[in-house]
């Protein structure tokens, strides 16, 4: 009996027999393989015969004409295809020519026109019903050739196997065997150093993809460059890592030929995935072309969602957990499409697929995807303005993009009618783009329960308020995100029981791990260092004043962080470590540019200053950048990001791609989103922690065929705390336990039990609000619980009470999302505390640290750049706890001590480690001029609709209007608001944070 072959031979076989149901050895006649052909064996494929390949036009002619006749037989006719000659000849060049110029995936989409004919070379898959399309779609041939000789002028080089579709090849594989000591880098470096892309048969666009393959792993590349050949892995992934899992059954790769490359999922791939994209420099406007095929991750993802909701119908929540750099923009594109037209029991699930983001590439991956199908403008609609979402409903448009900050706005157009439709929204990174009250606002228009009724009670609106808020039955919410937070867990995840815990967990992830594993990204944490600051202070008064401790020691670490000594040696610090270790080194083929990370706008411009100057000071040929949002006063006149760079704002992205700018320095911008795979470095001063540190440094983490590694100098944070914010990412993230409404009981009697408050006035309130009665008829309730608020309850008494409200309202607006049961008492509460909070003015605390900077000066300062740490995880599953419920109850109580010992603490804590700027307590203002910016209509709605950067804005703008008003009352106020830098960046600051943290 002869032994198992396990052989490279032994591996083509085994893929042969499981496709064709034969073993179909190499040579087999030409006359043999077509008497198979109608068994259709194994998966659905006959076997090829490597004597029928076309050399001169990589086609498998025998299989061509076979389709051409059985389908097409006139068009055979009428080309004279049936015959030897020119017009064959003529035939084929035409092929050639168009899948050269489109790509083959096109070409078998939409065939080729050749003279007075239109010839069709693929039959999809049909609607249900369609007997006639389903007749067509079978007679497709797909076949598989082993050693399949190629080349015209190396005739004796062979391929393992080319998967072909009705003669036109759309695979090539290289396979290797690890039994024989040979895996499938081995078939990567074969493809790199024999396969020369210069043949028909690799030239770009010819096949679909080229795969290499061992027993154990599976690689593909779409772009054949010789030894600049980049290979991806198409593999599963195990124990949430790169690789395959075991497999009970067969090889770790048989999913390749089992489940990818049947007739139906090849079909599913050529049908909605794989394109040919094209691709414009926006600086060159010079135009390339890029072939795009799923990841298993991807493919594996949308066919799960689109099974799911097949089964269900709308009204599923679904959390996809899929890491930075792993292709979400085309995952959401794919799904997006897909669920146009999907179909349960006959009908459409969805009539319209809302898509939420802020990103512009998932714009354009959407367009591009929809337009190998489809009119884009017949499909897509992007809802800029009020009107718009409903417009492109009533219009049919099926796919309407918009953002988050336009969506609630867009809302309120929506009539009545279209409450009973079928919605799918997709959510793009969605711990960002979800909760609170515009996703019930959100959640509120589009919902059926949210319909106002005729005549309808007051009981009946509380209900259908707090019905409205819940997640809508009549929508599907599929959120994508690669950091989700305990909300997004609670609100998007699987449920399930762990003993008498309900925990939640992702439908589906594709880790942290797994994509640093597979090279999808980079680590950001191989190479941390972390940078140790020496200073010394002094104290330059003869007295010894006392201050509040903890409130000094905050202001003294702001003072030595934006001291232009410190900022100088930083400067040079990171400058000499990117010439020399990053552009010395030639990284990234000699492209790289670095990040410098700042904690506020004025360090920002003092960095980008200090880098300038030094650049030029070594003579470099290379520039920095900065990047800030808004408006700042720089020796007493305005400056802006435009006007420090010398071109427009929406110009850095490019710029920046461009010699001379290397490196780009940023404050609370290009710190999220910004996917740049050119970034190798990053230079840190902001203290960062949490989801904010994991979504900073992956800015680094983007894949490139010349990035093999990464750089980060931090002069802020340690190895322990970057550590601690990236273990929950890791792996996939469980919610550890939901949050326990319970909770809201509690803060409900403690804040009745206040009795700022009645219950007449709570209910009277409500009624009114929801009524729509006028506002001279809400404010004198509120103005008499403010004055209760202020009159009855001491300092501490103020603190419980407004933090306790502020704390029930947020938890409130969450779990009205996800609780399965109402509760009235909770709703007019929630309502009512929405309104007075605003009313409520924070206690005046007196600022027992004020002029300690003074009365103190930096003696020295040097930075010493420590030894590079590999920061690894642990490779467990990450958890985050649930959301919490807590407020702040009382004041602490200042530490009073002398300003030497102060001085002399501060140098022992922090004269080994840098700062930052996020404790601005300075002194307490009056309540009368956050009073008027809070009440700014502008400034109102971005807190409400907006994020932090764009509030800030408004911010700003209303508080220069604020000022205004004190020209006459109080001239010095103004006069010190208007020219002293300082006191205006910190009466800015202090402001936005009262008003900000108030809405």
């Amino acid at each position: 009996m002869p032994s198992t072959n396990i052989s490279e031979r032994g591996l083509e076989t085994l893929i042969m027999e499981a496709l064709t149901g034969q073993s179909a050895p190499a040579g087999v006649p030409s006359s043999a393989t077509a008497e198979l052909e109608p068994t259709y064996g194994g998966a659905g494929y006959v076997p090829g015969d490597a004597r029928d390949y076309d050399r001169a036009h990589a086609v498998d002619w025998t299989k061509l004409l076979a389709f051409l006749q059985d389908t097409q037989s006139k068009v055979v006719e009428q080309l004279a295809l049936g015959e030897d000659g020119p017009r064959r000849e003529s035939f084929l060049g035409r092929l050639q020519g168009e899948i050269a110029r489109r790509g083959v995936v096109d070409v078998l989409r939409k065939g080729v026109k050749h003279g007075p004919a239109s010839v069709a070379l693929f039959y999809g898959s049909p609607s249900p019903g369609n007997t006639r399309a389903a007749a067509l779609h079978s007679a497709n041939v797909f076949s598989i050739t082993r050693q399949l000789r190629y080349s015209l002028d190396e005739t004796q080089r062979a391929l393992d196997l080319c998967l072909f579709i009705n003669g036109l090849p759309v695979i090539t594989f290289e396979l290797k065997n690890r039994l024989t000591k040979q895996t499938v880098q081995d078939a990567i470096l074969q493809y790199q150093r024999d396969r020369d892309p210069r043949e028909l048969l690799f030239q770009f666009g010819r096949c679909a993809v080229h795969l290499a393959v061992d027993d154990q792993e599976v690689w593909m590349c779409t772009y054949l460059q010789g030894a600049q050949s980049w290979f991806l892995p198409f593999n599963r992934g195990w124990n949430e890592g790169a690789g395959n899992p075991p497999n009970p059954k067969g090889l770790k790769t048989d999913y390749l030929w089992r489940e990818v490359l049947t007739r139906e999922g090849l079909t599913d791939i050529l049908e909605n995935y794989a394109q040919l994209v094209q691709l414009e420099d926006p600086r060159t406007k010079k135009k390339s072309k890029r072939l795009i095929w799923p990841r298993y991750h991807q493919l594996d993802v949308v066919r799960k969602l689109l099974t799911e909701v097949s089964a269900r119908g709308a009204g599923g929540r679904y959390l996809i957990e899929h890491s930075a750099g792993s292709g979400k923009s085309n995952s959401i594109a794919w799904l997006a499409h897909q669920l146009v037209g999907l179909q349960r029991r006959g009908h459409d699930i969805y009539d319209s697929i809302v898509v939420v983001t802020d990103r512009r590439v998932l714009d354009k991956q959407i367009n591009d995807t929809i337009k190998q199908f489809a009119q884009v403008s017949a499909v897509v609609g992007h809802a800029e303005r009020s009107g718009d979402l409903r417009g492109f409903i009533e219009a049919g448009k099926k796919i309407i993009i918009t953002t988050l900050q336009k969506f609630p706005f867009v809302l309120d157009e929506i009539s009545s009618e279209h409450r009973d439709r079928g919605f799918a929204i997709i959510i793009d990174e969605a711990h960002s783009s979800q909760g609170g009250r515009t996703a019930a606002k959100m959640n509120m228009v589009l919902s059926a329960d949210g319909e106002e009724q005729e005549e309808e009670t007051f009981e009946d609106a509380i209900n259908r308020i707090m019905e409205s808020r819940k997640m809508l039955p009549n929508a599907s919410y599929f959120a994508f995100t690669a950091t989700p937070k305990n909300k997004t867990l609670e609100m998007f995840g699987e449920t399930y029981p762990e003993g008498a815990v309900i925990k939640h967990h992702p439908f589906h992830s594709y880790t942290m791990k797994q994509a640093i594993q597979e090279g999808f990204i980079v680590d950001v944490l191989q190479h941390y260092t972390p940078v140790a600051s020496y200073y010394r202070l002094i104290k330059t008064v003869e007295d010894d004043p006392e201050y509040d401790v903890k409130k000094a020691q905050k202001k003294l670490r702001r003072y030595v962080e934006g001291h232009p000594e410190a900022i100088r040696q930083k400067a040079e610090v990171l400058v000499d470590h990117f010439l020399e270790q990053v552009v010395g080194r030639r990284k990234l083929g000699g492209e790289a540019r670095a990040m410098v990370v700042t904690s506020r706008i004025a360090i920002a411009i003092a960095y980008y200053q200090a880098i300038s100057g030094y650049l030029q000071k070594l003579k470099s040929p290379y520039r920095a950048l900065v990047a800030f949002s808004g408006e700042h006063k720089e020796g007493g006149a305005p400056v802006t990001e435009a006007t420090l760079n010398g071109f427009p704002s929406n110009q850095i992205p490019d710029k920046f791609r461009e010699d001379p700018y290397r490196i780009l320095v940023c404050a609370e911008k290009f710190q999220t989103g910004y996917d740049e795979p050119l970034l190798h470095s990053m230079y840190v001063d902001k203290i960062l922690s949490g989801v904010k540190a994991v979504q900073t440094l992956s800015r680094l983490n983007r894949a490139h065929p010349h990035k093999r590694d990464t750089f980060v100098l931090d002069f802020v944070n340690d190895a322990d705390t970057i550590l601690a914010a990236f273990q929950p990412y890791y792996r996939t993230t469980i919610l550890s336990a939901e949050t326990d409404p319970n909770k809201l009981h509690d803060l409900k009697a403690d804040l009745d039990n206040a009795q700022v408050y009645g219950e007449e006035q709570l209910h009277l309130l409500v009624q009114l609000y929801v009524n729509g009665a006028p506002r001279e008829r809400l404010d004198p309730i509120l103005d008499a619980c403010a004055s209760v608020y202020q009159q009855d309850l001491d300092e501490e008494g103020q603190v419980a009470f407004k933090g306790k409200a502020k704390t029930f309202v947020r938890t409130y607006n969450f779990l009205a999302m996800v609780l399965p049961y109402t509760n009235a008492e909770w709703e007019m509460l929630a309502t009512f505390l929405t309104l007075l909070i605003p009313k409520l003015p924070a206690p005046v605390e007196e600022d027992l640290a004020r002029g300690i900077l003074d009365a103190v000066d930096m003696d020295s300062y040097r930075v010493e750049v420590k030894a590079a740490l590999a920061v690894a995880p642990k490779d467990e599953v990450g958890t985050v706890g649930p959301v919490p419920i807590s407020s702040l109850t009382h004041l602490p109580e200042p530490e009073i001590d002398v300003l030497s010992r102060i001085v002399q603490e501060f140098n022992e804590l922090w004269g080994t480690r840098d700062w930052s700027d996020r404790d601005r307590v300075e002194r307490v203002l009056t309540i009368e001029l956050p009073a008027k910016v809070g009440a700014d209509q502008a400034y109102q709605n971005a807190r409400k609709n907006s994020d932090k950067q764009n509030a800030r804005i408004e911010h700003d703008g209303a508080l220069e209007r604020a000022m205004l008003g004190y020209v006459q009352d109080h001239l010095d106020l103004y006069k010190l608001f208007s020219d002293n830098d300082d006191f205006r960046k910190w009466l800015t600051d202090k402001v936005f944070e009262m008003t900000y943290a108030a809405a």
